[in-house]
């Protein structure tokens, strides 16, 4: 660490540039990126950016304060479309790549999303939320007023329910909208709605004679008691849906051969519920049949990693090389996420792997080579060229200044073997200025999921707290991705019970392996399952001076009916449903034990977060505060369960000082 830099604030999450979908021009000779950032009215805003191979400098090719992404060019390469909020909604916008204004395209009246073209580049397919009797050849979109009007109404009625499926955390309560698929006439602008059932339809891809479209639904009569996802293929002249798949299970990120004869997904079966491991198909679209190439694999595929800055979505597989014989993925392993690629012939090769996070990717299928997208814990995010030799060429200099001035810290990894012989991974920052003879508080970390992976990526708040002086520790316990399949597996069924002591051994093996860490000035925080885990901790131990728990779980028996997933990932997790046995429910609750906690509690919870609701929040602050323990409640309007992640920029710095000033007060 150069000693002239400054130490991290948490307002200088204004001035963070999230680089994100990486996308090769058809020459393979340049590609664009989404660069988001925060604007002087803090809030988000996403530009597009052009870059030749050759030159370094980049070129905005967008330049309001709206959100412009999913940039996707025509085959010869002459125009793009990209998504665009500048009309108020994201509607899809028209651009010559030799320059000029955008054309805009729709005007859907809930907006249109997730724009690509067929191979011939005379149509664009894309989604757009309907309602069962909209017409989609009259579509506008809203006016301010009209839009208030609506909610105004809304407020004058109460809302019917008559679903399981509801609410979710990402879109708050459901109506009647579905997402459908249309295909417009790029000549005429003429639309047809290929889709029609009342279920969301994701769009997968277009074969590439143009004749087949590839969506994952649930079509299923049960669709909503079920979590399934399956794969449909779609014959645009008859209209017919064939089903692709024939297990239950969820199929994902589906994509036709270069030839068509093929699809390559990800997907899995529910054989260990929420913990099952990703695998990766191949299905024969004349006979149907299904070929597992993951068979003998036992990691994750796809990107699990957890951060608080990736802001945007990127490739990360399967992708299909420029014949067919080959397909790229990104896979989880032991803190990072690497690019592999696998040949039909089942013959696996690693392209790269270098302890970091590959956050996406993008293939030229002109010259057969990648550029990857990549986070380190000193980096937020940067594009680089994979050479023949595998090395890596830097293409983007994101965040310079920033990396100028402040002072990010890289962690140490650890490797923690437990009581019961189990191996736990975790890291260690050291705080700001570190100095050698000299005691340090320690902070525990602990991830939500818990079926996700910390790791070497990112991360602002852990980068914030070694700025404020503190040892940061960081942890995977057993439950989290990035190990085989039983690694993952080990938590269900057993919450409170191997994860605790997990975490626990983690921060003995730390204060007995650094001596500059003082014993007796800990604390700990979390958030999701973390904040579960944080609650029952601080229940159970008194080793900590403060903890901050974020969005967390305080009793499994209410989360079973306010939480948008309580229904199933009660059982999933702990193999009960309420009426089974509530006893059980109560006992991993860390409510039953808040007369045992005497550590200095702060519970920070969104309002609008449907995934780990308020009440858990509520529920906790009251009976502590009614036992007169020591604990505070800071509530944050309109805020969801993504908070940390993509909530509203003040917040995310309001949320931020809390957590430093309580471990300031208590540590």
């Amino acid at each position: 660490m150069s000693k002239h830099r400054r130490k991290l604030t948490s307002e200088d999450i204004l001035n963070l540039e999230v680089f994100s979908d990486p996308q090769f021009t058809p020459d393979g000779q340049a590609f664009t990126y989404v660069s988001t950032t925060i604007n002087d009215k803090k809030d988000y805003q996403s530009q597009l950016f052009y870059q030749s191979l050759n030159d370094n400098n980049a070129i905005p090719w967008t330049f309001d304060n709206d959100k412009n992404t999913h940039l996707r060019f025509s085959p010869d390469g002459k125009r793009a479309v990209f998504q665009s909020t500048r009309s108020g909604l994201p509607q899809l916008w028209l651009i010559n790549t030799d320059g000029g204004e955008a054309q805009q395209l729709t005007t859907f009246k809930h907006g249109a999303t997730n724009p690509t073209w067929t191979k011939d580049g005379q149509f664009i397919l894309f989604s757009a939320l309907l309602e069962n009797d909209d017409d989609i050849h009259n579509q506008q979109e809203m006016t301010k007023e009209e839009k208030q009007k609506i909610k105004s109404a809304k407020q004058e009625h109460p809302l019917v329910v008559n679903r399981l499926k509801y609410k979710s955390d990402a879109k708050g309560f459901h109506d009647n909208k579905k997402t459908q698929i249309i295909r417009m006439n790029i000549q005429d602008g003429s639309v047809t709605q290929l889709t029609q059932a009342d279920t969301d339809h994701a769009f997968q891809d277009i074969s590439p004679d143009g004749k087949t479209v590839l969506i994952a639904a649930n079509l299923n009569d049960e669709a909503d008691q079920e979590l399934s996802n399956d794969l449909y293929l779609l014959d645009i002249a008859t209209q017919k849906m064939n089903k692709l798949t024939t297990k239950h299970g969820s199929y994902q990120q589906a994509s036709f051969s270069p030839d068509g004869s093929k699809i390559a997904c990800f997907g899995h079966d529910f054989a260990y519920k929420g913990a099952t491991l990703t695998e990766l198909y191949i299905f024969d679209c004349q006979s149907l049949e299904q070929t597992c190439l993951s068979t003998n694999w036992n990691f994750q595929l796809g990107d699990a990693m957890i951060g608080d800055t990736r802001l945007g979505t990127s490739e990360t597989g399967p992708t299909w090389n420029q014949d067919g014989s080959t397909i790229f993925f990104i896979a989880t392993r032991e803190g990072a996420t690497e690019l592999h690629q696998i040949e039909l012939t089942a013959n696996h090769q690693v392209l790269y792997s270098d302890d970091n996070h590959v956050f996406g990717f993008t293939y030229d299928v002109v010259n057969d080579q990648l550029i990857l997208g990549i986070s380190t814990p000193t980096d937020p995010c940067n594009f680089y060229l994979l050479n023949e030799d595998l090395s890596l060429s830097q293409l983007t200099n994101g965040n310079k200044t920033v990396k100028d001035q402040i002072a990010f810290e890289k962690p140490e990894t650890l490797w923690i073997k437990t009581e019961d012989n189990v191996e736990i991974q975790g890291w260690l920052i050291r705080p700001y200025h570190f100095t050698e003879g000299k005691k340090y508080p320690m902070i525990l970390e602990i991830h939500g999921g818990p079926h996700a992976m910390y790791g070497q990526t990112f991360f602002f708040e852990l980068q914030l707290l070694a700025a404020q002086g503190y040892v940061v520790l960081y942890t995977n316990p057993r439950g989290s991705h990035g190990y085989d399949q039983h690694f993952v597996d080990a938590c269900r069924m057993d919450y409170g019970g191997g994860d605790y002591h997990d975490v626990m051994q983690a921060v003995n093996h730390a204060v007995q392996m650094y001596s500059f860490i003082d014993k007796d000035r800990l604390g700990v925080t979390g958030g999701s399952y973390g904040g579960f885990m944080t609650n029952w901790i601080v229940g159970h131990t008194n080793c900590f001076k403060a903890a901050v728990t974020q969005r967390s779980i305080s009793n499994w028996l209410s989360f079973y009916g306010v939480s948008d997933i309580g229904y199933f990932f009660t059982e999933w997790e702990h193999g009960l449903n309420l009426l089974d046995d509530p006893s059980k429910l109560w006992e991993i609750s860390p409510l039953k034990y808040a007369a045992d906690v005497e550590t200095p509690l702060l519970i920070l919870h969104g309002e609008n977060d449907y995934r780990c609701p308020i009440e858990q929040g509520e529920q906790l602050f009251i009976t502590l505060k009614h036992l007169k323990k020591e604990v505070e409640f800071v509530r944050f309007p309109e805020a969801n369960h993504e908070l940390s992640r993509s909530g509203k920029p003040n917040m995310r710095i309001e949320r931020l000082n809390h957590i430093c000033r309580w471990f300031e007060k208590y540590i």
